[in-house]
Parts: structure tokens; C-alpha cells; sequence
């Protein structure tokens, strides 16, 4: 479905698919398959000491020194940047987890990726490597929150057409959506079968007009109950009604849809189907607050980061704004007067506060490791009319180069690690390859391969010999005039050339 991404995601089941469920939310017995015979268990410790370096590329990470008190979600934010997580193993017991992706591919750049900069959970270094194992095999399936995991679910709808069981969630963020849709598109709810698709959806929000088993909006548990199964409005059903893009065999009264229900508490749960995921609970949190953030700390709900470690000589506002641009829409950006390697950046909200946090903090930028967590203010101050500033606080709530602020836009889906590659977008067509070459040999960087897409010159990629090079190229040059009312659109990618 070539839907526009918002915070309206598209939910369906199809049967016949072996992969497994993803680790986002589960957290049960497993077993392990690799190329020599071994067993996973709690009890079993020897089979650990196969998985020391070296090891060749696997899909499956061990992670090592892991905090005793982490939780599954830390563990798989660590992993979700860089493609889809399909299983885990919680050894809390070790201070060990077994972490397996989608493709070998996704672990080799998270590898890449953390081998240089030591991630941390709860202030604490985690040690990422390959494991012997080369694949991760649930045994059965523990009770855990589905999409509630992710964040705030405000409205669910669910029904069935052309036989087929359909549903729509709005979340409270795109953000939320975001993560629900890379985390759980393809997974299973049973065992090998009834697999989820989803997708982002057209709407931009839901119309409940009942609270039963069908239908549920969590921020108006004033709505009658209604006799049954709600009628989609035409846009509605315009917008979602595409046969084959959710199927199930336990669709209808005898399937999944009549087992959900939600009692009008605040602490509100779905009835397990037996053998399935189990309950789908939606927290008072979940309800009533923000998304949980794996890892966050400092104040609830900030949107205010505290970067440090600049190189003040090199450093403006426009540049920390272009570049934690990247990963949110920054409002504010303080450079402090009297320290000027620290600053403040203001980001739309929470949730992208923490993207970027979690994507920029130990990059290298200007020669120097940038860090940034959160800060105990609650908003940048802008200056006192009169009082000196020296151009060190911008205010940029108005920006038209802000990427995600226009609903549904398709940038919530290009969000990845910062990268020696770089994407370009916007070209003119008289731009030739030599000419965007040496637009970025002339700010500095060296550049190691280019293409154009095959099927849009207007696109290319780009690798240059660093990710710090890749950095500060973007930060120069987004926005950077190429003629012809064309402005360079610049982006950190997931591909390679």
C-alpha cells in the first residue's frame, strides 16, 4: 500500500509465514540453532564461551555485561536503527542477551556501527559482537503488550471485508507508529501462521462512534456502547480497503477481531487468545502519558537536549540545527555565552529528543565526540530584548527545512544512524556527477564512490571516507543551492555503494 506515513498504521494477519515473532514483545523460552549442535537455556553456561571473538557474521549479536535490571525494550532500541528485530534471549541472571536480526546485513552494520562507540544502558557499557548462533527459535509465547509497547494507541477500529479481518490504530505520535511498523510488520501472532502486515495508512485520524469489542477510543470512554461492528465512512473505507493486503484464517465470528475487548478502565487489557500473543494490554501510562523511551532519563516528557563537547570554534546554531534536524524538527538552539563547547537544542517533542540523542551522542563532529543527553530545562530561553547574545540563541520554530513537519511525510521511514554514505535528494537535472563531486571535494570531504538511482537521477548516493566527513558534509550542504529552484536534500543512508 503506497499509503502516507502518519500516526495511523494499518493492521492485518495473513497465515504462512516461518518468521518468528519479533523480540519487541516477547520475552519466553527459546532455543537456539546453529551450525554445531547447542541448546539455550538458563542453566546452561558453557555454551557461551563458543561466543567469544573471533566470530564470522551472523545474524545473531551477543551482548555482553548487559545491566541487571534492563528490560527488553533497551536491549532491542539498541537494535531497531538499523532494520528489524525477529528474536531475543534475556539471560538477566549472566548480564547476557542474544539479540538476532532480520538479515545478517543489519547486524553486520550494527556491529560496524557500535564497535567504535560503546553503546550504554543505564549509564552502564554494553559489548556488542557476533555470536556462533545462527538463529534464535521461540519455544512458546509469554503474555506482553503488542502495540501498546510502542506508545500511546488513542483509537483502534476493527473489521472485516471481503472476508478478511482489518484494523486501524492511531497512535498519539508518528514517531510511535514508526517504531510499531518496523518492529512488528511481519511477525507472527501464532506460531508460524497469522502473520501481521502492516502498513502506514491515508487517514490522518480516526472517527470512532462506539466503545465495544470492535472499536475503542481511548480518549472518549464516553461513547455509547452501539449495537455491533461500526460502518466504515466511505474515506475510510476508500482509504483501507484494498483485498489481499489482510487476510486470516480466523477471521469473523469464530477469529481473532471478537476476542478483543477493552474494558473502560484505565489499565485496559485484551483477553488472550489461547496460543497466541496473550493479553494486549495498554497501560495507565500508555493511556494517559507520552511513549515510554527505552532508556530514557532525566526529566519525563523534555524535549530539551543538552549537547556538549563542541568545538566552539566550528559550531553555529544553524549547524546543530541542521543536524539534529535529521532525526526531529529543533525549535530552539543555545549556544551557552560563557561555554560555548555546550549548548542547548529544543526538539518538537520527546520522542525525537531521544532519537536524536540515541543517534548522535559519541559522534564525532569537528574533531571532537559530541554527547548529549537530556537537560533539566524545560525550553530555551530566548534572549531579553537588549541583552547580549552575540547571535548564539536562534529560534527556528518557523523553519520551512524542518523534514518532519508536515503530516505524513515519508521521512519517519528514512531514519538511520549517521553513516559514511549519505543520500541526496532534490537534483536538477542539468547536475552532473562530476559537479556534485566536487561540490563536496570543494567542502572538504573525500569522496570514495557515487551513483545516481537507476530509475530517478534525481536521487543519488553518495560515500565519502568518514562518517565524520558525512556530518559535516550534511551539515554544509543540505539546503545548498543547485540552480533551477532546486535546493540539495542531504539524509544519512542505510545503503552502501
Amino acid at each position: 500500500m503506497d499509503g502516507v506515513v502518519t500516526d495511523l498504521i494499518t493492521v492485518g494477519l495473513k497465515r504462512g509465514s516461518d518468521d518468528l515473532l519479533s523480540s519487541g514483545i516477547i520475552n519466553g523460552l527459546f532455543t537456539m540453532n546453529s551450525s554445531t549442535p547447542s541448546t539455550a537455556n538458563g542453566n546452561d553456561s558453557k555454551k557461551f564461551k563458543r561466543d567469544r571473538p573471533p566470530c564470522s557474521p551472523s545474524r545473531v549479536l551477543h551482548l555482553r555485561k548487559i545491566p541487571c535490571d534492563v528490560t527488553e525494550a533497551e536491549i532491542i532500541s539498541l537494535g531497531l536503527p538499523f532494520g528489524r528485530v525477529t528474536n531475543l534471549l534475556m539471560l538477566k541472571e549472566k548480564r547476557q542477551a542474544f539479540l538476532e536480526m532480520a538479515s545478517e546485513e543489519a547486524a553486520v552494520t550494527m556491529v560496524n556501527y557500535y564497535t567504535p562507540f560503546t553503546p550504554h544502558l543505564r549509564s552502564q557499557p554494553v559489548y556488542i559482537q557476533y555470536s556462533n548462533h545462527r538463529e534464535l527459535k521461540t519455544d512458546n509465547l509469554p503474555n506482553q503488550a503488542i502495540f501498546s509497547k510502542f506508545g500511546t494507541v488513542l483509537k483502534i477500529i476493527t473489521f472485516t471485508k471481503n472476508n478478511q479481518f482489518q484494523a486501524l490504530l492511531q497512535y498519539a505520535d508518528p514517531v510511535n507508529a514508526h517504531y510499531a511498523k518496523m518492529a512488528l510488520d511481519g511477525q507472527n501472532i501464532y506460531n508460524a501462521c497469522c502473520t501481521l502486515r502492516i502498513d502506514f495508512s491515508k487517514l490522518t485520524s480516526l472517527n470512532v462512534k462506539y466503545n465495544n469489542d470492535k472499536s475503542r477510543d481511548f480518549t472518549r470512554l464516553d461513547l455509547p456502547t452501539g449495537d455491533g461492528q461500526p460502518s466504515l465512512e466511505p474515506a475510510m473505507a476508500a482509504a483501507f480497503g484494498a483485498p489481499g493486503i489482510i487476510s486470516s484464517p480466523y477471521a469473523g465470528a469464530a477469529g481473532f477481531a471478537p476476542a478483543i475487548g477493552f474494558p473502560q478502565a484505565t489499565g485496559l487489557s485484551v483477553p488472550a487468545v489461547p496460543g497466541a500473543l496473550g493479553p494486549l494490554t495498554i497501560t495507565s501510562s500508555a493511556v494517559t502519558g507520552r511513549m515510554a523511551i527505552p532508556g530514557a532519563s532525566g526529566i519525563p516528557g523534555n524535549s530539551v537536549l543538552l549537547v556538549t563537547n563542541l568545538n566552539p570554534d566550528l559550531i553555529t546554531p544553524h549547524g546543530l540545527f541542521i543536524l539534529f534536524g535529521v532525526y526531529g524538527d529543533v525549535h530552539r538552539v543555545k549556544i551557552m555565552f560563557n561555554k560555548k563547547e555546550n549548548a542547548l537544542v529544543q526538539m518538537a517533542d520527546a520522542n525525537q529528543a531521544q532519537l536524536a540523542m540515541n543517534h548522535l551522542s559519541g559522534q564525532r563532529l569537528y574533531g571532537k565526540v559530541l554527547r548529549a543527553t537530556l537537560s533539566k530545562h524545560q525550553a530555551v530561553q530566548l534572549p531579553r530584548e537588549g541583552q547580549e547574545d552575540q547571535g548564539l540563541t536562534k529560534d527556528f520554530s518557523n523553519s520551512p527545512l524542518h523534514r518532519f513537519k508536515k503530516p505524513g511525510s515519508k521521512n519517519f521511514q528514512n531514519i538511520f544512524p549517521p553513516s559514511a554514505t549519505l543520500h541526496l535528494s532534490n537534483i536538477p537535472p542539468s547536475v552532473t556527477v562530476d559537479g556534485l563531486k566536487n561540490l563536496f571535494i570543494e567542502a572538504g570531504c573525500s569522496v570514495k564512490a557515487f551513483k545516481f538511482f537507476q530509475k530517478d537521477r534525481k536521487m543519488a548516493l553518495i560515500q565519502l571516507g568518514s562518517v565524520e566527513e558525512a556530518i559535516q558534509a550534511l551539515i554544509e550542504l543540505h539546503n545548498h543551492d543547485l540552480g533551477e529552484n532546486h535546493h540539495l536534500r542531504v539524509s544519512f543512508s542505510k545503503s552502501t555503494i
